[in-house]
Protein backbone atom coordinates (compact mmCIF):
# COMPACT_ATOMS: atom_id res chain seq x y z
CA UNK A 1 0.00 0.00 0.00
CA UNK A 2 0.95 3.33 -1.15
CA UNK A 3 2.68 5.57 2.31
CA UNK A 4 0.02 7.97 1.93
CA UNK A 5 -2.85 5.75 1.87
CA UNK A 6 -1.88 4.58 4.45
CA UNK A 7 -1.12 7.49 6.92
CA UNK A 8 -5.10 8.27 5.32
CA UNK A 9 -5.96 4.72 6.32
CA UNK A 10 -4.79 4.38 9.09
CA UNK A 11 -6.05 7.96 10.79
CA UNK A 12 -2.54 9.48 11.34
CA UNK A 13 -3.14 11.82 8.84
CA UNK A 14 -6.49 13.35 8.64
CA UNK A 15 -6.81 13.45 4.62
CA UNK A 16 -5.02 11.82 1.66
CA UNK A 17 -4.22 15.45 -0.10
CA UNK A 18 -2.65 16.22 3.39
CA UNK A 19 -0.51 13.35 3.47
CA UNK A 20 0.58 13.44 -0.12
CA UNK A 21 1.71 16.95 1.06
CA UNK A 22 3.51 16.29 4.26
CA UNK A 23 5.46 13.62 1.96
CA UNK A 24 6.45 16.22 -0.77
CA UNK A 25 7.41 18.42 1.67
CA UNK A 26 10.11 15.86 3.16
CA UNK A 27 8.09 15.72 6.66
CA UNK A 28 7.86 11.97 6.42
CA UNK A 29 10.29 9.44 7.13
CA UNK A 30 10.53 5.12 6.72
CA UNK A 31 13.37 3.83 8.66
CA UNK A 32 15.20 6.90 9.03
CA UNK A 33 15.14 7.92 5.19
CA UNK A 34 12.97 10.68 4.17
CA UNK A 35 10.78 9.02 1.16
CA UNK A 36 7.46 9.56 -1.48
CA UNK A 37 4.29 9.43 -0.81
CA UNK A 38 4.52 6.33 -3.45
CA UNK A 39 6.67 4.21 -0.93
CA UNK A 40 5.20 1.03 -0.11
CA UNK A 41 4.62 0.50 3.14
CA UNK A 42 5.38 -2.81 4.55
CA UNK A 43 4.62 -4.47 8.14
CA UNK A 44 7.48 -3.59 10.54
CA UNK A 45 8.47 -0.26 9.13
CA UNK A 46 8.82 2.99 11.39
CA UNK A 47 7.47 6.12 10.32
CA UNK A 48 8.03 9.29 11.47
CA UNK A 49 6.29 12.15 11.05
CA UNK A 50 6.81 15.75 11.56
CA UNK A 51 4.00 17.53 12.77
CA UNK A 52 5.01 21.18 13.88
CA UNK A 53 7.48 20.58 16.74
CA UNK A 54 6.30 17.79 17.53
CA UNK A 55 7.40 14.14 16.01
CA UNK A 56 4.93 11.17 15.81
CA UNK A 57 6.80 7.53 15.46
CA UNK A 58 5.24 4.58 15.08
CA UNK A 59 5.78 0.72 13.56
CA UNK A 60 3.28 -0.83 10.84
CA UNK A 61 1.28 -3.69 12.77
CA UNK A 62 -0.22 -4.35 9.71
CA UNK A 63 -1.58 -2.84 6.42
CA UNK A 64 -4.90 -3.49 5.27
CA UNK A 65 -7.02 -1.66 2.70
CA UNK A 66 -10.35 -1.42 4.40
CA UNK A 67 -10.31 -0.50 8.29
CA UNK A 68 -13.09 0.69 10.23
CA UNK A 69 -12.60 3.90 12.86
CA UNK A 70 -12.47 2.18 15.91
CA UNK A 71 -9.89 -0.59 14.48
CA UNK A 72 -7.40 2.11 12.80
CA UNK A 73 -5.08 1.87 15.89
CA UNK A 74 -4.56 -1.71 15.80
CA UNK A 75 -2.66 -0.77 12.38
CA UNK A 76 0.41 0.67 13.85
CA UNK A 77 1.72 0.79 17.33
CA UNK A 78 3.52 4.09 18.96
CA UNK A 79 7.00 3.99 19.24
Amino acid sequence: MRLDKYLKVSRLIKRRTVANEACDNGRVSVNGRVVKASYEVKAGDRIEINLGPRTLAVEVVQVADNVRKDDAGAMYKEV
